[in-house]
């Protein structure tokens, strides 16, 4: 599709951008990436958009048709900002250095679903099929824009209310109501192809089926009594860095800071064998739990706060706990948004644990002021089930799920894992003034697991602990 013409609208790009709306190139449809992460969008239409986008990031787009010279070329990006030290969309060509098409200044909108369509002139004599590459420009040292898509016309003139400056636009102008983005991004389930590229990461089929083989062959032990299905592995912090080696892989310094613990390696660079190879943790069992496990950085007036201790509890909330099967080496996955800055609910706040409890709330009511007796307490629970084909998807989410409405994994998540939750106790109670999370407000909660237990360790405790309905120490044991 290259048809041009008054208004009528030129770009295509590779397999994948399709939408049936003439011109829209989807921010998802991307041929490669540095950074780029796709989440369901809220926007008209409802689809994918791209996200969690920051200073030095990248997306590269090919054979992107530009249309014929002799009309002026227009370039549209729908955005969406919650930052407030703003950047800018550079559109180019062929490379981040290429030749400049547009530059779209982004200021907040509101929140990360706040959509609004920026214009700019392209003062560009480039025409038919390029390579396009949308390149992030920002001073923040976090994520500072959203991008749901961009469009490409001809021989039409900007409308007025856009920026009239050659290769600049205003994020304020008003949203087009006929744009409808449907392109989405769904785990695939077990039996049919996987999804790859675009941040989804395959299992080796082979070394899976081995871990199972081996689990399977596991003659449980009987234990003492039935309680609950669960074992624990017991933490002590390890170090805080601004790296997040799931999100932002191999870039140092590129997200807000976290707290870690288990792996004392843990970094931007870190990967499933480099973890394992350390064989370093600040959790017991000290010898067969070498995984990373992270949260954003609790801060008191500016000043970093860190939980006593972690618990981090492997269980089951499902009906038929005897289901579930470990994690294959090298999973990972996140639980909660670090864009969530509002209540979503009694799921995603901190409260207090201990004697008296919680005893109101600060003055901007985001936090719970506790009893001297009491301590700052929040849980994380990751999903029960997964789709048995991924490591890891471009969300770090898609590939994992809840499970269904008989409380059993089944469609496109039919594999049951162990549920595992973070208890994070902060030593903070009567003075909650001044609390904040690197990652924004208390309400963008989230955490971090990457699996490098040893295989039959964990095959171990699950096989023991979760399929009997016992309840286990941090060493495996009844």
């Amino acid at each position: 599709m290259a048809v041009v013409g008054s208004g009528v609208l030129v770009a295509t790009a590779n397999a994948g951008s399709g939408t049936g709306i003439p011109g829209v190139l989807e921010a998802e449809s991307y041929a490669a990436h540095q950074g780029a992460q796709t989440e369901g969008t809220s926007d008209t239409g409802g689809g994918r958009n791209v996200g969690w986008l920051s200073n030095g990031d990248w997306m590269r787009y090919d054979k992107v048709d530009l249309g014929a010279t002799g009309t002026p070329l227009t370039i549209e990006a729908r955005v969406a900002s919650a930052n407030t030290d703003g950047g800018t969309v550079e559109v180019r060509q062929g490379s981040q250095t290429g030749e400049l098409l547009a530059a779209f200044p982004i200021t907040k909108t509101g929140n990360w679903q706040s959509w609004v369509t920026g214009t700019a002139n392209s003062p560009t004599t480039l025409s038919g099929p390029q390579t396009v590459v949308v390149n992030l420009v920002s001073k923040s040292r976090s994520d500072f824009v959203n991008i749901n898509w961009l469009r490409f016309t001809r021989g039409g003139a900007v409308p007025s209310a856009s920026a009239s400056v050659p290769g600049s636009a205003s994020p304020s102008v008003p949203a087009s109501p006929s744009v409808s983005p449907s392109v989405s991004v769904s785990p695939t389930p077990t039996g049919t192809p996987p999804q790859t590229g675009n941040g989804w990461v395959v299992m080796d089929q082979a070394t899976w089926a081995q871990e199972l083989a081996a689990f399977r062959a596991i003659t449980p032990k009987t234990p003492k009594e039935r309680m609950v299905p669960e074992f624990h592995a017991s933490c002590k912090i390890s170090h805080t860095k601004p790296d997040d080696p799931i999100v932002f892989p191999g870039i140092a310094g590129a997200s807000h800071d976290h707290t870690f613990w288990g792996n004392k390696s843990t970094g931007a660079a870190s990967t499933a064998e480099s973890l394992f190879a350390s064989k370093n943790t600040t959790c017991e069992p000290s010898t067969q739990d070498f995984s990373a496990y992270w949260v954003p950085t609790l801060l008191k007036d500016g000043k970093p706060v860190m939980p006593k201790e972690v618990t981090v509890y492997y269980g089951s909330r499902l009906k038929d706990y005897a289901a579930t099967v470990p994690f294959p080496s090298g999973f990972r996955m996140i639980v909660g948004d670090a864009k969530q800055q509002t209540s979503t609910g009694q799921n995603n706040q901190f409260w207090c644990a201990g004697n008296g409890g919680e005893t109101g709330r600060t003055a901007n009511g985001e936090w719970p002021v506790c009893a001297p007796t009491a301590e700052l307490i929040r849980q994380l629970t990751f999903p029960d089930c997964w789709d048995g084909v991924h490591l890891d998807s471009p969300d770090h989410k898609s590939h994992v799920g809840p499970a269904d409405n008989t409380g059993k994994c089944s469609g496109k998540f039919p594999v049951a894992i162990p549920s595992i939750s973070f208890m994070l106790p902060y030593p903070l109670n009567t003075d909650t003034e001044g609390v904040k999370l690197s990652s924004g407000t208390g309400y963008s909660m989230h955490g971090d697991f990457f699996n490098a237990w040893v295989p039959q360790a964990l095959a171990e405790r699950v096989r023991n602990c979760i399929n009997q309905h016992a309840k286990c120490n941090a060493q495996g044991g009844f």
